[in-house]
C-alpha cells in the first residue's frame, strides 16, 4: 500500500448526504445582497457578495447549517493580499431537492446578482446545467460530491474544492486498508442514489481486488432512514466481518447500534461521514459509535499541523467548541478558501471572466496545506486516491496509519 505521493480524495461515496432533522427556512439570515451595487455584477470592489447554496429547509437543513459557519469562519480569519475586501454571504435554500437547488441558484444569479457562489448542496445537480449555461458567468466553488457531471469539465465556471469522484476508475486503497484490518467478508450499504450506489460498487471492486469476499449488499436505503432491522439481519446471516458504507452517519449510527445489540463483533465498520464536532457533541452517539472508523478527505485536526491549527482556531472563534469541522462546515471553508485564492491570483480586483480563466489553469491550490497535495482545476484525472482514517475512541478521534493518508493506485 502506498503511503506517499498523496492525492487526498474525498469521502468513499462522495455524496453521502448527512441528512437529519428539518431546520429553519429563513433564506437570508446572512445579510441582504447589495444587488447591482458594489458587491454584485461582474467586478470585485469594496463589498463582494458571495452566494451560498445549501439546505435551509427540508431534511438536510440541520446538518447543512454548518456550511454557512464554515464559509464565514474562513472569511473572518482571512488575513491575506485581499484583506481590504469585505465578503457578504447571501444565502439560498435548495429546500433539500434538485428543483429547490435550481430555484436557489437562479435567485442568487438573477435576483441577488452575486459575484461568486459557494455550493454546499447535495442537490446541486439540479442547478448545474443552469449555472454552466450561457445564462450564467458566475464562478462557482464547491465539492463534487453531489454527482453533477459538470464538475468533470475543466473548461467551465465550476471549480472543485475537493477531488472529483471517478467511479469508472477503481483504486486499491479502500480494499488494502480493510485487508489490513483483518476483514475477510464485507457487507456494503448504500442509499437509493446513483452516486451512492456507484461509490459502493467502486469500493467493492477495490475490496475484491484485495482478496476479500463480497457479503450482504443493500443499495436501496432511503435517505436519512434509521430502519436498520433488515440490514442487521442481512449482515448477520451473511456472516460478514466488516461493513463498508456510502451513507450518512445518522443511518450508520443506527446500524452500528443494531449490530452491537445483536452481538456482532466485526473487524471494521467504515463510515465516509461523521468525523467532526457534531458527533462529539452527542454523548449517546459517542457511546454507540465507539470503534467506528471514519474516512476523511483532508488532514485531520488531530494531526495538529499549522493548517489544521488555523482551521480549528477559526472554527472555535465562530462557535464550534471543539474546532473539529463537520462535513458541511469543512465544505463551506474550502469553497471560501478557493475563492480567496483565486482573487489573490488576480490581484484582488478581478472581474468574473478573468477569475474564471485564471482558475481554469490553476493546479497548485491545496487549501493552505489542508490537502496533502494540490487539487488541479485543469484536469479531473488522478493517478491515485487517498483518504485519512480515524477511529472513534473514548471522547475523540484517533488517527490511524500514524496520521498519514492511505493511498491506492488505479487498478482500472
Amino acid at each position: 500500500m502506498r503511503r506517499r505521493g498523496m492525492t487526498a480524495v474525498g469521502m468513499a461515496c462522495a455524496v453521502a448526504l448527512v441528512l437529519s432533522a428539518c431546520g429553519s427556512d429563513d433564506e437570508e439570515s446572512g445579510g441582504e445582497s447589495s444587488g447591482g451595487g458594489e458587491g454584485g455584477g461582474g467586478n470585485t470592489s469594496g463589498t463582494v457578495d458571495v452566494g451560498l447554496l445549501t439546505s435551509l429547509s427540508g431534511p438536510g437543513a440541520a446538518a447543512a447549517a454548518g456550511s454557512i459557519r464554515g464559509a464565514q469562519a474562513r472569511f473572518d480569519a482571512y488575513d491575506g493580499e485581499c484583506s481590504d475586501l469585505e465578503f457578504n454571504i447571501v444565502e439560498a435554500d435548495d429546500a433539500s431537492s434538485a428543483q429547490g437547488a435550481l430555484a436557489g441558484a437562479q435567485k442568487l444569479v438573477q435576483q441577488d446578482e452575486v459575484f461568486a457562489m459557494i455550493n454546499v448542496s447535495a442537490f446541486f445537480y439540479g442547478a448545474s446545467p443552469f449555472l454552466t449555461s450561457a445564462a450564467s458567468t458566475v464562478p462557482v466553488f464547491g465539492g463534487a460530491w453531489d454527482g453533477a457531471q459538470e464538475w468533470s469539465a475543466p473548461d467551465n465556471n465550476l471549480f472543485n474544492s475537493g477531488f472529483v469522484p471517478d467511479y469508472d476508475t477503481v483504486f486499491s486503497g479502500a480494499g488494502e486498508f480493510l485487508a489490513e484490518q483483518g476483514a475477510t467478508k464485507v457487507a456494503g450499504i448504500a442509499y437509493v442514489s446513483p452516486s451512492s450506489q456507484a461509490g459502493l460498487e467502486s469500493g467493492f471492486a477495490s475490496i475484491e481486488a484485495a482478496g476479500m469476499e463480497r457479503g450482504y449488499v443493500n443499495n436501496s436505503v432511503q435517505f436519512g432512514s434509521t430502519d436498520v432491522g433488515p440490514l442487521v439481519l442481512g449482515i448477520l446471516e451473511s456472516g460478514d466481518d466488516a461493513v463498508y458504507t456510502t451513507i450518512n452517519f445518522d443511518t450508520s449510527l443506527a446500524l452500528v447500534a443494531g449490530l452491537k445489540q445483536a452481538g456482532w463483533e466485526g473487524k471494521a465498520f467504515i463510515s465516509p461521514t461523521g468525523y467532526g464536532a457534531d458527533l462529539l457533541a452527542s454523548e449517546p452517539a459517542v457511546e454507540i459509535g465507539q470503534g467506528v472508523i471514519f474516512s476523511n478527505a483532508f488532514v485531520p485536526v488531530e494531526n495538529d499541523t499549522p493548517a489544521t491549527q488555523e482551521l480549528s482556531a477559526a472554527l472555535q472563534a465562530a462557535g464550534n467548541e471543539s474546532g473539529i469541522p463537520g462535513f458541511y462546515e469543512s465544505q463551506g471553508w474550502f469553497g471560501a478558501d478557493l475563492l480567496l485564492y483565486g482573487l489573490e491570483q488576480n490581484g484582488c480586483e478581478a472581474d468574473q471572466e478573468s477569475l474564471i480563466s485564471t482558475l481554469q489553469e490553476t493546479d497548485d491550490w491545496d487549501a493552505n496545506g489542508l490537502y496533502p497535495r494540490p487539487i488541479p482545476q485543469s484536469t479531473t484525472e488522478y493517478d491515485e486516491q487517498c483518504s485519512f482514517y480515524l477511529r472513534l475512541e473514548g471522547d475523540g478521534f484517533v488517527p490511524l496509519n500514524d496520521g498519514e493518508p492511505v493511498c491506492g493506485e488505479a487498478l482500472s
